[in-house]
């Protein structure tokens, strides 16, 4: 798997899951978004890394006893663990909100590690604590019951689905104040250069509907609008 350039991943920092998205839906890629995933903590820079995935099905009363986390090899304890320096711990919890799938100490763990973030489509408890974390958290809101409760783990680092979007393992999670993006890895780095070029042409669109400019022939541009984008460019490079 090749590695992702640094400097497609501070490309990805700079531009928003919107122009993402788009830039996806015109390579033919519809479902990227994560929906019910928002972000939970105070972190506003863009959350950017590869995906590292946790599998959950549901829990069973016989077998998901508090007793079960005395096993190192839990999978939720390791998950949280084991992520990379850099990558995004990634949870599916098939969209079930009736209890947490993390907290507090699970994910200050992954800030420790130098883990690029954390995304769940359930629910995390110590959502006040979590709420002023400096670390970029995004799920579906808060719940104050344990894992157990609902979800049982059983795989990491496979593909899952998390928000009704596909992921798989080395994906690019891209999240900020709109939500959180998959992006195939081996995409990453046309769509970053693009999203750059893509957000430059709205800056100047953004301009020109402030100075009175009527949408139409200006956003798509018409030949006039793209003239003078051109050199509007030129005066801003």
């Amino acid at each position: 798997m090749q590695p992702v350039s640094e400097q497609t991943k501070q490309l990805l920092k700079s531009v928003g899951t919107a122009s993402l998205s788009t830039l996806l839906f015109k390579r033919g890629l519809r479902n990227t978004w994560l929906s019910g995933v928002r972000r939970m903590s105070a972190a506003k820079t863009n959350m950017v890394g590869e995906a590292f995935t946790l599998r959950n099905i549901p829990s069973r009363e016989d077998i998901d006893q508090a007793s079960i986390f005395q096993n190192p090899e839990h999978p939720q304890r390791k998950a949280y663990d084991n992520v990379p320096a850099g990558h995004v711990l990634v949870i599916d919890c098939r969209g079930d909100t009736r209890a947490a799938s993390g907290g507090g100490i699970l994910t200050t763990r992954l800030k420790i590690r130098g883990a690029a973030g954390l995304v769940s489509d359930g629910c995390l408890r110590d959502s006040e604590e979590i709420g002023q974390l400096d670390f970029p958290v995004f799920c579906a809101g808060p719940a104050a019951p344990l894992n157990l409760a609902r979800h049982h783990a059983v795989d990491i680092n496979v593909p899952i689905g998390c928000g009704g979007v596909a992921v798989y393992p080395g994906d690019i999670v891209v999240g900020d104040a709109d939500g959180v993006v998959i992006i195939p890895r081996e995409l990453a780095a046309d769509v970053a250069a693009d999203a750059v070029e893509m957000e430059k042409f709205e800056r100047f669109v953004m301009q020109e509907i402030q100075r009175g400019q009527s949408v139409i022939g200006t956003y798509p541009p018409s030949a006039e609008a793209r003239a003078r984008y051109e050199e509007w460019a030129k005066k801003n490079a």
